[in-house]
């Protein structure tokens, strides 16, 4: 871009003047011609051909004009995030409008910006909307790389930022600096509805069980008003006002005393109510606090009145135990990361979601987390674990040998192959078929029933031991049709009533309503030869009540299965439990396998019998401690990841641990258990902190030894779980002496897992987890627009601020050079001049051109003779 008007011309490659020396040997080859056409024919080919040859190589050289324009090329870049209200989207209106009509011989184009810029558009109306989850950020940076990269050559450059400056991603400044056109900026009002939000919630990272320590809250509004402040430790309110406090524009802070007596970690909730307010997305705010003391366990137990001994007992080894029903399952990392350890006793595959299995996976192997599970009737095999998320991490498999003495089972599936079975359901239906088929022992038999609209044999009752044809028969289900039970169930009753197996069950899974039938007849007859019936419901629109009453009466079990996925679980359970072959009530002392030091101090050979455990087998790289008299898996634990996962398959509970319950090795051995599987969180002389900018994070950890040195050159690690369970391993670099530090994103809300530990010469350092909530977006912050920010934009590209619509469109001194390529016109040029040169050497012109000579006539010799 130049401010002088002026034309000339340019060369893109001069180098290739060179092959002007071309010209040197066409003039060689000129004075050496043989050629006898005339000297001036001659001369005037070699003009021509030197002038195709300085045509060509003046367009090899890209020769081009640069004629100035005035013409400006300008990008409106629109701020259209949600901290711009709907008088700001008026004044952009307004200002767009101006400008359109001042265009003249002008381009204009536009760009949303929000939390990404949008695709450069010739007309406004052509932008697409952002949509609310775009709207709750701002990129100016983007939006103007974006900008700039439009323009064309040959045009004035503008953008034109009409924005309120708050920024919540990306640096502008910089990407004002390598802007190639000047950035008019025209600021924005931000909204000035009535706003109440909680800014910040404030906690020490750290404390100590039982020490006091402040929450501190900072509410933000641009009003005054008067309301209620909401303080919530995970979901238990802690803090309840019965008056409503008042607050004034600006920041108001409040304390709240609190302390935490039997959790490693716990979370804040600040919730605000009652106040006059407009957005509702940034009336809450966390925070997360570690705490450090007593180990804390989580024990859930399907019946909780049984569990007094077993947490008794804990609590005298000095641990902190919270009991909870299988509901209380945590549904959420950060609730489970409040505790050193799970215990699941007695707990059934069915009664968990498959979310809650994979944030079970995740503590164990990405955060450190322990996982002990104690057998019952509800638990392994018989609990539905069979190929789940929990049978991967845990040391045992749920599938066992069948012993040849176990009475034999003959079962038949009988399964909705309806229309609205289609998709993902029947895949689920068809997965579990198969998974049954693989729990079936040799002397056991399967058969398979479809149905829609009428019932037909997938695989009539065969034997289990031919797992191979029953499962590629069960590929075969397709879903369509409609849903007709009672046809289905009527066939299966006739092949199982005359079946030789001792044990007899029937599975029916449906997703809908089926036409009539005599169902509490074939549920009675089924019932009364020992026939038992159990009804899996998928989906709220199943016929619930039918299925219950079938269940009921067949003297099987119900199972509403509200997500498909757990239809597989469902089937394991039915048919270990069927088959009434996982369990060995034989009493027994548990023998030892392989000596370990975690039971160092315990004379186990003097320890009470157990009355019964279920049966499982132990996984190749396992750790098989303790055994029962027949070699079954009694105690099996194994490292998963960073954690540890430990398999009891007898229970500690009075149905089979009733005579070791008043054993007094019961509490030590079940210490030393917890103990070992237990996250460590060795941390002394560490401390981390955790600095949050936008979407941006920065991890700081500071070390020294015992001594009191700065420990260095030590590899220190950060394993990161995001909200999505996503995980992310990131290194530490060392800043400073002892300091180690790393960046990450945290673009999304919801709860960050961190898990820090350090190695040198091979020996762990320390591992510490902590905890980072992240909020709303800062685009639902309260603050003014930040014209200092904007003023700095437009200086460093050499634009104005707070222009108007004609003073943006208009150029001032800038001129800009349009190029126009000349080669295409030097190409015609020689293509020319080689046809007139080609002529020149093929055609004799003096001919042309020469006095005609007068034709001779012959005379006969004769005659010439004789004449005188």
């Amino acid at each position: 871009m130049s401010n002088q008007a002026a034309w000339s011309l340019e060369w893109v490659r001069p180098q290739m003047l060179w092959a002007l020396l071309l010209l040197v040997p066409i003039c060689w080859y000129y004075y050496r011609s043989l050629s006898d056409f005339p000297r001036w024919q001659r001369a005037l080919s070699l003009a021509l051909r030197s002038a195709v040859v300085v045509l060509l190589v003046l367009a090899l050289t890209g020769l081009a004009l640069l004629n100035p324009t005035t013409r400006q090329y300008v990008v409106f870049v629109v701020d259209r995030s949600l901290s711009i209200d709907e008088e700001a989207e008026k004044q952009i209106d307004a200002f767009l409008a101006a400008a359109r009509e001042k265009t003249g011989d002008n381009t204009l184009a536009y760009v949303n910006v929000a939390g990404q810029p949008s695709p450069v558009a010739a007309d406004a109306k052509e932008l697409p909307e952002s949509d609310n989850d775009q709207r709750r950020g701002t990129n100016l940076a983007a939006a103007l790389e974006v900008a700039s990269a439009a323009i064309p050559p040959g045009y004035v450059p503008q953008i034109v930022l009409l924005t309120d400056g708050r920024e919540t991603d990306g640096d502008v400044v910089q990407a004002a600096a390598g802007s190639r056109a000047p950035i008019s900026v025209v600021p924005l009002p931000v909204r000035d509805d009535p706003e109440v939000q909680v800014a910040e919630a404030r906690a020490p990272a750290e404390v100590r069980q039982g020490e006091p320590f402040y929450v501190e809250v900072i509410i933000a509004s641009n009003h005054e008003d008067q309301g209620f402040i909401d303080v919530y430790r995970g979901d238990i309110l802690v803090s309840e006002q019965e008056e409503p406090i008042e607050i004034k524009p600006g920041e108001n802070r409040f304390r709240f005393r609190q302390s935490i007596d039997d959790e490693s970690q716990t979370d804040y909730a600040i919730r605000i109510r009652g106040f006059q307010d407009t957005l509702l997305d940034n009336n809450a705010a966390s925070a997360v606090v570690s705490a450090s003391g007593k180990p804390s366990v989580l024990l859930v137990d399907s019946d909780t009145k049984e569990t007094n001994h077993f947490r008794w007992a804990l609590e005298e080894q000095d641990m902190l135990v919270q009991v909870r029903p299988v509901e209380g399952i945590p549904r959420s990392l950060a609730e489970l990361q409040k505790f050193d350890c799970l215990v699941l006793s007695n707990v059934a595959a069915t009664s968990m979601t498959l979310q809650q299995m994979e944030i079970i996976r995740t503590y164990v192997e990405d955060l450190g987390g322990g996982l002990v599970m104690i057998g019952g009737d509800q638990s392994y095999g018989l609990g539905g674990y069979y190929k789940t998320t929990l049978e991967e991490i845990l040391p045992v498999r749920s599938n066992f040998e069948k012993e040849k003495e176990k009475p034999s089972l003959a079962m038949v599936l009988v399964i909705d192959k309806s229309g609205s079975m289609g998709g993902e359901k029947i895949e689920l239906a068809k997965d579990a078929a198969k998974g049954a088929a693989e729990l079936l022992g040799p002397k056991d038999q399967l058969g398979v029933i479809a149905f829609d609209g009428s019932s037909y044999w997938v695989s009539e009752l065969h034997s289990a031991a031919d797992k191979g044809y029953i499962i590629d028969r069960i590929s075969t289900i397709e879903a369509s049709g409609g849903t007709s039970i009672y046809p289905a169930l009527s066939d299966a009753y006739d092949a199982l009533v005359n079946a030789s197996a001792k044990l007899k069950h029937v599975i029916l899974l449906t997703d809908g309503h089926s036409t009539g039938g005599d169902f509490e007849g074939i549920a009675s007859d089924m019932a009364a030869s020992r026939i038992t019936l159990s009804g899996v419901a998928v989906g709220v629109q199943a016929d619930q009540q039918l299925l219950e009453t079938l269940a009921e009466i067949g003297g099987g079990r119900y199972y509403l299965c509200e997500d498909p996925n757990s239809v597989p679980q469902i089937f394991a359970k039915e048919t270990v439990e069927a088959s009434k072959s996982a369990i060995n009530e034989l009493p027994f002392v548990p023998l030892s396998v392989r000596p370990t030091q975690v039971l160092s101090g315990l004379d186990l050979a003097t320890a009470p019998f157990l009355l019964g455990y279920v049966m499982t087998r132990p996984k190749p790289t396992s750790e098989f401690i303790l055994a029962s008299e027949a070699g079954d898996p009694v105690l099996v634990w194994w490292r998963y990841g960073l954690g540890m996962t430990v398999a009891f398959t007898s229970d500690a509970k009075s149905q089979w641990a009733a005579e070791w319950l008043s054993w007094p090795g019961f509490g030590t051995f079940w210490a030393q258990v917890i103990r070992h599987a237990m996250r460590k969180n060795e941390s002394k002389g560490v401390f981390v902190e955790v600095d949050r900018r936008g979407d941006d994070a920065r991890v700081i950890v500071d070390t020294v030894d015992p001594a009191g040195q700065y420990i260095n050159e030590a590899q220190t690690h950060l394993t990161l779980i995001q909200p999505g369970l996503e995980r992310q391993d990131i290194d530490l670099v060392q800043t400073a002496p002892g300091r180690y530090e790393a960046d990450f994103k945290t673009a999304d809300s919801g709860a960050y897992q961190l898990e820090l530990s350090q190695q040198q010469h091979g020996a762990t350092n320390f591992r510490k987890t902590r905890g980072v909530v992240v909020g709303y977006p800062d685009e639902l912050r309260l603050g003014p627009p930040d014209e200092a920010l904007m003023r700095r934009v437009a200086a460093t590209s050499g634009g104005q601020f707070a222009p108007d619509a004609e003073a943006v469109l208009d150029p001032g001194q800038r001129v800009a050079q349009r190029v126009t390529p000349l080669w295409p016109y030097l190409l015609m040029a020689a293509l020319v001049g080689f046809v007139f040169d080609v002529a020149l050497r093929r055609v004799d012109f003096s001919l042309w051109f020469s006095p005609r000579r007068p034709r001779s006539t012959k005379v006969p010799a004769g005659q010439l003779t004789g004449s005188r």
